[in-house]
């Protein structure tokens, strides 16, 4: 199989991380906080070791403010809902992923909040001076994505950042996409969720969420933490006030030594592995009849097209049986973007590479596509 769906999860993983997940399994998998003994003292290291390493990855400066959670879109949905009250504004993008805005719909739904959603242009593009158009006198939060994950289109989160704070709302980023693909530097942030199990590399159930110093989240979800068990009330020191019962510590361990490849191999050498991948590729394509290509980026690992009078479905299809190539055809859970781009009704095929590609696999599905646009 050539695998080309590294936007959904990377299928290939380190070898230190299949490592690390096996020796957690074997020798870390006491539930940590929960005893003085030596296995839970050793589990909770390992996952403080996991943070501290995340934290480094994305110029954290206190671990502690760093939550673990099995993905990305519970992080989404604890930082959106921790953050709004009823009566609050928040501004959202045009291009997020359905993990932001069904969080945001289910809340206007019960009649508690009001939404503005950022219009990208027919290329998904959108200027930072758009969010600030967007807000008003009672806007609390506004939420962006660091890159689209349907046409790979990147967005300038520093400057969102910046304009956002000096209205005095919060600014939350979902980083599914960008983690592990492009540097993130959380100063111009206050909330950011990220997946492991993405260009992170790391295994599936792991992920999280940092919260900015100051920022006390209303909970969703409470229970044992292995700290202040005499209250009946949720601690509010972090991560302990979002982490309720055990973690998952094989996963979180497995992030660990996840970032430690990210750090070790360097994020610009994956980063610009990942856009010749993408540069090689668009230009292939560019060169072909028949062919949409969406978006105009290739700062990430994603591409998306169609083919002329052919269903998505089908040439996924196609490549995935004719082929052994594996890419995602449909909407992308991402109903927003695709109405932006206006694929809404055909969805559309996404190629996305990792760093374990190659251009030798670049020019095979080139080649396939040449050969299904002609057969």
């Amino acid at each position: 199989m050539v695998y080309f769906d590294y936007a959904a999860t990377s299928f290939i993983k380190p070898d230190c991380v299949y490592r690390s997940v096996y020796e957690a399994m074997c020798y870390n998998s006491a539930n940590p906080g929960r005893g003085g003994h030596f296995a839970s003292v050793q589990a909770a290291e390992k996952i403080y070791e996991a943070r501290e390493k995340i934290c480094k990855l994305f110029q954290i400066a206190t671990p502690e403010r760093l939550a673990f959670f099995p993905n990305t879109t519970q992080g989404l949905n604890v930082g959106i809902k921790g953050v709004l009250n009823h009566g609050d504004h928040v501004v959202i993008s045009g291009m997020e992923h359905n993990s932001v805005a069904r969080p945001i719909e289910a809340l206007k739904h019960k009649g508690l909040i009001t939404c503005t959603i950022v219009k990208p242009d027919k290329d998904g593009n959108m200027e930072p001076e758009q969010f600030v158009k967007a807000m008003n006198h009672n806007t609390k939060l506004v939420v962006c994505s660091h890159a689209s994950n349907v046409c790979g289109n990147v967005y300038d989160i520093a400057s969102i950042g910046r304009l956002v704070h000096q209205k005095e709302a919060y600014f939350m980023v979902d980083a599914a996409q960008s983690a592990g693909v492009i540097p993130i530097c959380a100063d111009d942030v206050d909330l950011l969720a990220f997946p492991g199990h993405k260009s992170l590399y790391g295994p599936q159930g792991s992920g999280g969420l940092y919260v900015r110093e100051g920022i006390r989240l209303q909970t969703i979800t409470e229970g044992g933490t292995g700290s202040s068990s005499e209250l009946l009330t949720q601690p509010d020191e972090m991560p302990d006030r979002l982490e309720s019962g055990t973690q998952n510590v094989p996963a979180i361990v497995g992030l660990g030594a996840a970032a430690d490849f990210i750090l070790d191999k360097g994020i610009d050498t994956i980063s610009n592995h990942d856009k010749a991948l993408c540069t090689r590729f668009k230009n292939g394509i560019l060169n072909m009849p028949k062919i949409t290509v969406y978006g105009n980026d290739t700062s990430v690992n994603v591409v998306a097209l169609n083919i002329d009078d052919m269903d998505c479905v089908e040439v996924s299809e196609r490549l995935d049986k004719e082929f052994g190539i594996a890419t995602r055809s449909g909407l992308h859970c991402a109903v927003l973007a695709h109405k932006a781009l206006g694929t809404l009704g055909t969805g559309c095929v996404r190629f996305s590479f990792g760093c374990f590609n190659t251009t030798k696999e670049v020019d095979y599905a080139l080649d396939a596509l040449y050969y299904l646009i002609n057969h």
